[in-house]
């Protein structure tokens, strides 16, 4: 038999592993990837808007997404605290899409609508005024830059030729729906944004502590 030949060969082993593990993979992984039936659209989840779009690019760039995920995970302790959980339905014109596993501060997956819009402000200006434990850098710089020269409209074009579907009115109107506001507001039209029911909400009653 071969078998004690390939062990006694390191090499060869680690290869042949290598190898076992990248076909698995294929086999598993490339279905999926091509099979879109797979994944049905929640009809309440629609592309971002202008403002809400250049919001998340603002939460990307300012690395929002390492301490805190968007993924309410199916287990019953995260669901009465966050609400229902995740699906691949509601974060599909997500590009890229911001799911994760390390949760340094809490999943703000259903976060829209818990706080006002003045809270957030004052929630970034100084997170440590509404949270004292809360170890949350300030950003006080959100406050003072303009969106006026952000090229939206070209993020947008992007996001179409991958299948979110902007129309060309979306596109051109872009830039000029963002020219007034600050990148605070554009942060806070993100966050709000974020309560899209999933597909099946069986625990769609449940509510954050």
């Amino acid at each position: 038999m071969s078998h004690p030949i390939y062990e006694r060969k390191v090499m060869a082993l680690v290869i042949l592993t290598l190898i076992t593990v990248c076909v698995g993979g294929m086999v598993e992984i490339l279905p999926m990837m091509f099979d879109k039936s797979r994944i049905q659209a929640n009809p309440n989840v629609k592309p971002l808007p202008p403002l809400q779009l250049a919001g998340r690019d603002i939460y990307i760039r300012e690395g929002c997404h390492v301490c805190h995920t968007q993924m309410v995970r199916a287990l019953a302790f995260e669901t009465q605290r966050y609400g229902p959980y995740s699906t691949a339905g509601e974060d599909i014109y997500e590009h890229p899409f911001l799911w994760g596993s390390k949760r340094t501060g809490p999943d703000l997956a259903r976060v829209g609508g818990r706080y006002s819009d003045a809270w957030h402000q004052v929630h970034l200006m100084n997170p440590r005024t509404v949270v004292p434990a809360s170890n949350m850098p300030s950003y006080p710089w959100l406050f003072e830059t303009s969106l006026a020269d952000t090229n939206i409209a070209r993020n947008m074009t992007a996001l179409s030729k991958i299948g979110v579907p902007y129309t060309e009115t979306d596109i051109d109107s872009a830039n000029k729906a963002i020219a007034s506001h600050t990148e605070s507001e554009a942060l806070i039209a993100y966050l709000q944004s974020l309560r899209a029911e999933p597909l099946d909400t069986p625990t769609a009653n449940a509510v954050a502590p």
